[in-house]
């Protein structure tokens, strides 16, 4: 029987349910094209890495000495010579050296084609015949003047076999006429451009050196092979399997990718959190329009559980509905999510039982747990409630609820505390769980703090707007636990998405202060990408007009007491000066094996002036450095500054990244002179204090937009839900419409009532969820002090935008329940129990 009471109760609110159902698809949506995302993505990762290497049987490569020489770029080469002894080895077949390195192809519109900066790598290869992509028109290099490059660097660089153009590398730009295109399937955007092996190791390495060189097996297991050719290397080389090397590149993907399911996840959670209330809230409201009648299956034997098993069914049918949909828009999402990887997702999609068991799992369960206390309410309906006219459903003291708010938001911030002090473990743990406890405590304190603040939020409309606003003002005091509840899901949402602009703004305004009070230097040239400023553009900087010292930098990673830190290599007097470094002990008149490190750094080593400290270069050669000089602390060049004399030493193909520029004067003119004497490198700028301030607010600004964007989703779904209570609350009130329609208020006057209190709830959760949002800011802030978020800045400007967005919101979710609050026939409304 109690099975034919929910499916007529799902008949009978279609439409409420239909509003509920809408916050779990769009959480679902989430979580779902996550998953199918980056099961997509791993699943085109390692078809690729197993096309690009099914053939090796071993690879022979340079012993890593520091853990960031894995990239192949800029691990240590191997000598053209090990080439012939591998030949000479039982077993090895088709034994090839590869090179790989930066090249990037400059476009007819004279710029870099590709994304250099925190983009897909732009690859410069040696053709060979076992490369993992396919000549598919023209023919190989031969020579020093011609290149090949992808079809798709082809496409957006407007080139075309026949075509001359210039091909930036970490030496003087080329100028190579294109010979044929490759095809290199789907390499996630990485631009591929090939040439012939003398002229790669040329650009890309060094004359008589490879990356790395690998074979195919004559008849042994790649073991037994790995294991020969092994016996037969010098010191300072390695042999793997195929097998290793495949794992190891797959590990890799697989370690990035799990980090952005991880974060994409972090928001899909958030929203799923939102539409709880939402759920909540919908069945609350449903049960307690449904008090009579579920007293009456009481009075006519159906039993506690049976009740509450019956409401309980609704929110099964609800979630099913809900994952099945969310499933389908979430491989729309996870589709989009490709087309912006642009050649990334080229792939395909991939559905995998994950994504289907996950998304029915948190549709299902969210949707059970938050209806389970409404449902648990309705089953303590006593049956003489059934006799009754004004049947309601008992309501707990909100002394409790002060109390468990009280207590679950202080435990919160706790947690949080701990989490940002970095008191051992993951910070993201005790943060998240803090936060989560914070808004839980809110959302159970927001029914008392919302009188004092409505009645405030309504004052002005109830002045101005006379009788609809004093209505509206009234109906959004009239049940302060719905109205709380329907908040708070505007509220998380609006608290996270302040956080992070307050977070944004505080770096803005930390990054300036850094900048002013570190850069001291007149001008940077820098490059975009990975080739670095080559010795003839650091003589044309050092012969442009108006330059007085042009110095290059370098940077590199060494082990430090068995661990891998990174370094800046250069005068040490120069950057001293240029980085207004403060000395706090010894020297900047660092010698050719002298060290310079932060504060910091000495302190947590127990390093004075004068200690020897022990250095492993990526070449496996150790030096004894000598502290010569302690210094503050400096965001521009980190813990560490050593001799150019000794980066060099112990690089093989050094880069300089950065040359910092002294003129006579640094004006336009000055600037103009550097650019034009850099005019024929499309890689490299000219920075100043001002631009360096502009490009790392457009990070910055890059980043609290991409984290605003993923945080909008929970702000829709607060949206949804005020929808929700508004469309319950009227079809709850229908009697008082009618009764209002009857003593003379007009159809306008009653949806601008609706109108008002609308905006009333979404401007209270705005207020109350921009208030924990600064809250969170500032303890972000000042958790973060010493690791340069020294300035703490609220973007007050932005936040009023957002306080009228929220009312916007109010008044967009109030259209379709003032529209059919307005077309009730007054007779009926009046009629209605």
């Amino acid at each position: 029987m109690m099975g034919r009471v929910t499916l007529r109760n799902l008949a009978a609110h279609k439409i409420r349910l239909v509003l509920t159902a809408v916050a779990v698809i769009l959480g679902v949506a989430f979580v779902a094209g996550t998953l199918m995302f980056t099961d997509s993505m791993n699943k085109q990762f390692d078809d690729l890495f197993s096309s690009i290497s099914e053939d090796i049987a071993v690879d022979v490569r340079a012993e890593k000495v520091v853990g960031g020489d894995d990239d192949g770029m800029s691990a240590q080469p191997v000598p053209a010579s090990v080439l012939e002894t591998l030949k000479g080895v039982d077993g090895v077949r088709d034994p090839i050296g590869n090179v790989t390195g930066y090249a990037a192809v400059v476009g007819k519109d004279g710029k870099i084609v590709g994304t250099p900066q925190n983009g897909p790598p732009q690859l410069g290869v040696n053709l060979t015949e076992s490369a993992f992509y396919d000549l598919t028109s023209g023919r190989a290099p031969r020579g020093p003047a011609e290149v090949v490059i992808d079809e798709a660097t082809a496409e957006h660089g407007e080139l075309a076999i026949g075509d001359t153009t210039q091909v930036v590398t970490a030496g003087p730009p080329q100028r190579m006429k294109i010979v044929g295109l490759v095809d290199t399937g789907n390499m996630m955007g990485a631009t591929v451009t090939a040439f012939d092996t003398p002229t790669a190791q040329r650009l890309l390495l060094k004359p008589g050196y490879f990356t790395d060189i690998e074979m195919k097996s004559a008849g042994p297991s790649e073991a037994e092979l790995r294991d020969r050719v092994a016996a037969a290397l010098p010191p300072g080389l390695e042999a793997i399997t195929g097998t290793e090397l495949r794992e190891e590149a797959q590990s890799d993907v697989a370690e990035i990718m799990g980090f952005f399911r991880t974060f994409l996840l972090a928001f899909a959670l958030i929203s799923i959190f939102v539409g709880a209330f939402i759920i909540f809230n919908t069945f609350s409201m449903l049960v307690a329009q449904r008090t009579r009648e579920l007293a009456l299956l009481r009075a006519i034997g159906a039993a506690r559980a049976q009740v509450t098993r019956a409401v309980i069914g609704e929110a099964v049918a609800v979630g099913v509905v809900g994952s099945t949909l969310g499933l389908a828009a979430g491989a729309g999402l996870a589709s989009l999510l490709q087309t912006q990887m642009g050649d990334a997702g080229e792939g395909g999609l991939t559905l995998t039982a994950n994504a289907v068991f996950w998304s029915y799992a948190v549709g299902i369960v969210v949707t059970v747990v938050s209806a389970y206390f409404p449902a648990r309410r309705a089953a303590k309906i006593p049956p003489v409630a059934a006799m009754r006219d004004d049947v309601a459903l008992p309501q707990r003291s909100m002394r409790i609820r002060i109390a468990l708010g009280s207590l679950l938001t202080a435990i919160g911030a706790a947690l949080i505390a701990v989490g940002l002090a970095g008191a051992g473990g993951n910070p993201a743990v005790p943060v998240g769980a803090g936060a989560f406890g914070v808004f839980i405590g809110v959302a159970m304190l927001a029914p008392v703090i919302s009188v004092p603040v409505l009645r405030v939020l309504g004052a002005p409309a109830a002045r101005l707007l006379g009788a609809p606003g004093r209505l509206a003002r009234q109906n959004a005091l009239r049940n302060p636990r719905r109205t709380a509840a329907t908040a708070a899901a505007l509220m998380i949402g609006l608290a996270l998405i302040t956080t992070v602009n307050v977070l944004g703004s505080t770096m803005r305004a930390s990054i300036d202060e850094q900048i002013n009070a570190q850069f001291g230097a007149d001008y940077l040239v820098q490059a975009q990408g990975a080739g670095g400023v080559n010795a003839e553009a650091q003589q044309r900087v050092k012969d442009a007009p108006g330059v007085v010292a042009a110095t290059p930098t370098y940077g590199g990673e060494v082990k430090v007491d068995g661990k891998d830190v990174f370094y800046v290599a250069g005068d040490a007097r120069v950057i001293t000066e240029a980085a207004r470094l403060k000395i706090v002990s010894g020297s900047a008149a660092a010698g050719p094996a002298d060290l310079m490190v932060d504060e910091d750094t000495a302190k947590d080593r127990g390093w004075e002036v004068g200690a020897a400290v022990p250095v492993q270069f990526p070449d496996g050669k150790t030096e004894r450095l000598t502290l010569s000089g302690v210094y503050s602390r400096s965001d521009l060049i980190g813990p560490r500054l050593m001799s150019q004399e000794m980066h060099l030493r112990h690089t093989l193909n050094p880069t300089v990244d950065i040359m910092v520029v002294d003129t006579e004067r640094a004006d336009a003119a000055t600037r103009t002179a550097l650019e034009s004497a850099l005019q024929g490198y499309p890689n490299l700028e000219v920075a100043d204090q001002a631009s360096l301030k502009e490009d790392a607010r457009g990070q910055v600004d890059g980043f609290v937009t991409f984290l605003t964007i993923l945080l909008v989703m929970s702000v829709v779904i607060a949206a949804v839900g005020v929808i929700n209570t508004l469309a319950l609350s009227v079809i709850e009130r229908t009697r008082e419409i009618g009764l209002l329609r009857a003593i003379g208020i007009s159809r306008r006057q009653l949806r601008r009532m609706i109108r008002l209190e609308s905006i009333m709830i979404a401007v209270f959760g705005a207020v109350l969820g921009m208030g924990i949002g600064i809250a969170f800011g500032a303890a972000l802030q000042n958790a973060l002090a010493d690791d340069g978020l020294g300035v703490l800045s609220v973007p007050y400007g932005t936040l009023v935008v957002y306080l009228a967005i929220a009312a916007v919101i109010g008044v967009l979710a109030a259209l379709w329940p003032a529209w059919r609050a307005g077309r009730m026939d007054v007779l009926k409304a009046i009629s209605t129990e």
